[in-house]
């Protein structure tokens, strides 16, 4: 049994009744509920609210794994921690210690069905007995005694070249709920991090921070959504996105290239949805022509450097009687720039170079080049 529950009180100071507020035109609680609504490792969704306007407002929806629990006055107070109302919960339950308890933040509404998804894969793996989720920070830190906390300022390095620190951006934590029986907290044991992308790193706490949200909703979820209507042809680049960006060489001298079946696997559901696939890239080899027949990609174009990538995918638009705004492409360098600020839906790996991850409208995936970010995208799109 896996459980989603968020709690939500109806005594904000900031933002007055922030929960049930129109963000992007829906109630802000309704936006994780409906990511969670479509997960299928999500059992059941308890809305944990002392507050009966925002109880009317979630059950108007008719959710059908959503239920509302009245959590006592107590628990919902301006010192009342998060860890009490989930015990509060646990207890008047009696659930199951191998239930597993999937804490989610309404004030993190640009979580994403697949992020569910992917951090209860990696919490079924067994390696951890708890999860919670970050996105990487490349800001420099420093200590109060004048130290540098991240980095030697010495020799400070290039923002690409730099990993940055995980912060915890509060969307959702995993664990059982004999663990947080025992150490009454939301995590506990062998913790793991879950990486989302950056732009879900803020959470609404203050009137700002509902402002900037909403531009990130409509540049990074929403337009992705709009674009999903529309798309006839689906590109994608092959170094960083459908491989690792790793050179690799045999011993005589051989160039290789590591690919992930998920991603080939997503090909095929894109043939499927009778969708047009091709591959764009700025190299030119045998590896590439090979993967390209056995993936049966109905267009390869090889060595399109500079603004060739968009010449090529505008000549494949003509063939096919569409237009840019029809195409979806996955790049992930300076070099893919001008195709993704030309197509209808654009997107990158999280490791995209920041130029790229700036283009407006794209959306960042939360995988990595050769990680199956390419099925992330096509499970999403279809």
């Amino acid at each position: 049994m896996v459980i989603a529950f968020i709690p939500v009180r109806g005594g904000s100071k900031s933002i007055p009744l922030k929960n049930i507020k129109p963000f992007c035109g829906k109630p802000l609680v309704c936006w994780n509920i409906e990511a969670l609504e479509q997960c299928r490792k999500i059992d059941m969704i308890i809305v944990a609210t002392d507050s009966a306007e925002i109880e009317n407002v979630v059950r108007e929806h008719h959710y059908s794994k959503t239920e509302i629990y009245r959590r006592l006055p107590e628990n919902a107070s301006d010192t009342a921690s998060t860890e009490s109302v989930m015990l509060e919960y646990i207890d008047a339950k009696k659930l199951q210690e191998e239930t597993v308890f999937v804490l989610v933040q309404a004030t993190s509404p640009l979580t994403k069905p697949e992020h569910f998804d992917g951090a209860l894969a990696m919490y079924e793996s067994g390696v951890y007995d708890s999860i919670l989720t970050c996105v990487r920070n490349k800001r420099f830190f420093w200590n109060a005694d004048g130290t540098s906390h991240n980095y030697d300022y010495r020799k400070r390095p290039r923002r690409q070249e730099f990993d940055g620190m995980f912060m915890e951006n509060g969307a959702f934590y995993i664990n059982t709920v004999g663990n947080i029986i025992r150490d009454k907290n939301r995590l506990s044991g062998k913790i793991g991090i879950y990486e989302m992308p950056e732009y879900t790193s803020i959470e609404i706490d203050e009137p700002d921070d509902w402002t900037i949200l909403e531009q990130l909703m409509n540049r990074h979820v929403l337009s992705m959504q709009m674009g999903q209507k529309k798309i006839k042809l689906f590109l994608s680049d092959v170094d960083g996105v459908l491989t690792d960006g790793g050179m690799y060489y045999s011993e005589k001298g051989d160039e290789l290239k590591k690919f992930n079946t998920r991603d080939g696997m997503a090909f095929q559901m894109l043939r499927e949805a009778g969708i047009k696939i091709g591959i764009i890239t700025s190299e030119e080899t045998a590896i590439v022509t090979n993967r390209a027949r056995k993936l049966k990609i109905d267009y390869l174009c090889q060595g399109k450097r500079d603004g060739g990538k968009l010449a090529a995918a505008v000549e494949i638009c003509h063939k096919e009687g569409i237009s840019l705004d029809e195409v979806a492409y996955i790049g992930d360098d300076i070099n893919c720039y001008e195709l993704l600020s030309s197509v209808g839906l654009a997107a990158c790996p999280i490791d995209a170079c920041d130029k790229v991850k700036k283009i407006p409208n794209i959306h960042v995936l939360s995988r990595r080049g050769g990680d199956a970010c390419v099925r992330e995208m096509v499970e999403y799109l279809l």
